[in-house]
């Protein structure tokens, strides 16, 4: 269906694709993965044209239709959720609003000459949209969004009233709505809660057309893909299987490539003894040359390609006092949508809060109330004596400088630490080598992230507020992160879908919403999330494992 064949490209000094080869095949769901600038997108970037190798060469048949969600979302507005989400869709789509256009030509008295071409037109629209089954249109596009966690009076409200996050929403249903030969998605759950998730599982496992996709939730990604395809170090290296599958084969392979290397270094070295002790004997002046003819003839084995996951100790943070931020009769609404009513919470020294609950149960809201984002329409949230806050959340990505390399935002954040020190911590976020020589204009997403992360981190505050902070992180990284925020020794409130995070971090549970998602009565749970969940018989409103 798709091939790459021998495909070469460079990003400056960046070898990105070596001899490259992959193909993917009709109904083959398959996970990308990598580490983040490994060419994930550059790949999906080739397949839709954008991007071409310096050698070698990509095939993508002619009639093959080919949807794309990508995670730069462009401008919308002028229209309703609902028409943007049709608007996208593919060809039924194009069609839906041309019968509109049409409709509104033919009750237009100043076009009454132009009725039989309009007629006639209309006729071979109506028709090919009939055949495409673009009467259920509407009806499946509702369903999408629905299942998005849009609620009725955000289909039917303007698109442009949308934050970044929901706008990307729109993209994905439009993507799903036009039910394309082959879907590429470049983290697709990035911005969805869990109960969205789950629905985008349901539609990704039923799907007929194939799929390659990339994902840092591993779980979502064991529950779909049926093939691993590998980018490390220029290569593409497939593995039959799920996530889970390729990390046990990819660690078998490893294992064994390391005794083959080892083997072959022991024949090496007795072949080399044999060739400095007789070099200098006439007698066996055959035997040597003939050895190191038959030496340089063999193809040498190479030690696996590791990805070092550097450990950081990160700072201790100054003490903070005991009563760390106090929520007093909290009130908040949008509109006519009451969100909090009443609320009061405690958070106190060293606790770490998971803040749970379906879209649009205030998770956010309540983040942004506590960090000074956002002000509560009555009620109070005063914090502690002896605070330091970091607040994250994806517009924390705005304050990096564009014109800046990696190191030197981090030289112009921390000019009193030393060379190595920030080589350090560029190191424990996955930049080492030429990554520290970027520009910030030229990173993924998930490096802008892992960039943002690192100079919070590195001198830490002793209030950590994360909203989604494991967006964007490979799963090496993402591991690193957990590590280090479980010897974080101060407070923590964070919202999270990544069941890792949640399981390895969060000492007290706060569910917002209920099961229904519009229940006014927060829940406290005093223990762990990994209690809470065996208490509650479900990791969160609406999941399953």
């Amino acid at each position: 269906m798709i091939s790459f064949s021998n495909i070469h490209m460079q990003y400056g000094k960046q070898l990105i694709f070596v001899d490259a080869s992959f193909q993917l095949n009709p109904g083959e769901k398959v996970g990308l993965v990598g580490p983040n600038g490994a060419g994930k997108t550059t790949l999906f970037r080739m397949v839709v044209g954008e991007a071409t190798p310096d050698e070698g060469e990509v095939s993508v048949p002619r009639k093959l239709t080919i949807g794309y969600f990508r995670q730069d979302v462009e401008e919308m507005q002028g229209r309703t959720v609902l028409d943007e989400a049709i608007a996208g869709s593919g060809r039924a789509g194009d069609l839906h609003y041309e019968l509109e256009e049409l409709h509104r030509a033919l009750d237009d008295p100043e076009r009454a000459h132009e009725v039989d071409e309009l007629l006639a037109r209309f006729g071979d629209v109506q028709h090919e949209y009939e055949h495409l089954g673009g009467y259920t249109l509407e009806a499946q596009a509702r369903e999408v969004l629905h299942g998005l966690g849009f609620q009725e009076d955000q289909i039917e409200g303007d698109v442009g009233a949308l934050s970044g996050g929901w706008k990307m929403r729109v993209a994905l249903a439009r993507v799903l709505l036009a039910r394309p030969d082959v879907l590429l998605m470049d983290e697709p759950t990035n911005h969805l809660d869990i109960e969205s998730i789950i629905w985008l599982e349901q539609f990704l496992k039923s799907f007929p057309g194939a799929l390659l996709m990339t994902s840092h939730d591993r779980e979502f990604m064991n529950r779909i893909v049926t093939r691993i395809a590998e980018i490390d170090a220029g290569e593409i290296v497939a593995y039959s299987g799920n996530y889970d599958f390729y990390e046990r084969e990819r660690a078998i392979r490893e294992t064994n490539q390391q005794a083959a290397f080892a083997r072959q270094q022991s024949m090496f070295a007795k072949e080399q003894r044999f060739i400095d002790r007789f070099k200098t004997h006439a007698a066996k002046a055959a035997q040597v040359q003939s050895r190191i003819k038959a030496l340089d003839k063999i193809d040498r084995i190479e030690l696996p390609k590791r990805r070092q996951v550097v450990k950081f100790d990160f700072r201790v943070p100054p003490r903070s006092g005991d009563q760390v931020a106090v929520i007093e009769d909290l009130h908040k609404s949008y509109g006519a949508r009451v969100v909090y009513d009443g609320f009061s919470l405690t958070i106190r020294r060293g606790e770490r809060w998971a803040v749970m609950g379906k879209n649009g149960a205030g998770k956010t809201t309540l983040l942004k109330m506590i960090a000074g984002v956002s002000a509560p329409d009555a009620g109070t949230v005063r914090l502690g004596a002896s605070l330091i806050m970091g607040y994250f959340a994806q517009q924390s990505l705005d304050v990096l400088d564009p014109d800046l390399t990696v190191f030197e935002q981090l030289q112009n954040d921390f000019p009193q630490d030393g060379i190595g020190s920030l080589r350090t911590l560029a190191g424990a976020f996955q930049f080492s080598g030429d990554d520290v020589d970027k520009p910030i204009r030229a990173l993924s997403g998930g490096e802008k992230s892992r960039l943002a992360i690192a100079r919070m981190l590195y001198n830490p505050p002793n209030f950590l507020v994360l909203d989604e902070p494991t967006n964007h992180l490979d799963l090496a990284t993402k591991e690193m992160l957990v590590d280090a925020l479980q010897d974080f020794q101060g407070t923590m409130v964070f919202v999270s879908h990544d069941r890792m995070f949640l399981r390895g971090l969060g000492s007290r549970v706060l569910e917002l919403g209920g099961e229904s998602g519009t229940d006014r009565t927060p829940r406290v749970y005093p223990g762990s999330y990994v209690e809470y969940v065996q208490a509650m018989g479900h990791e969160a409103p609406g999941i399953y494992s």
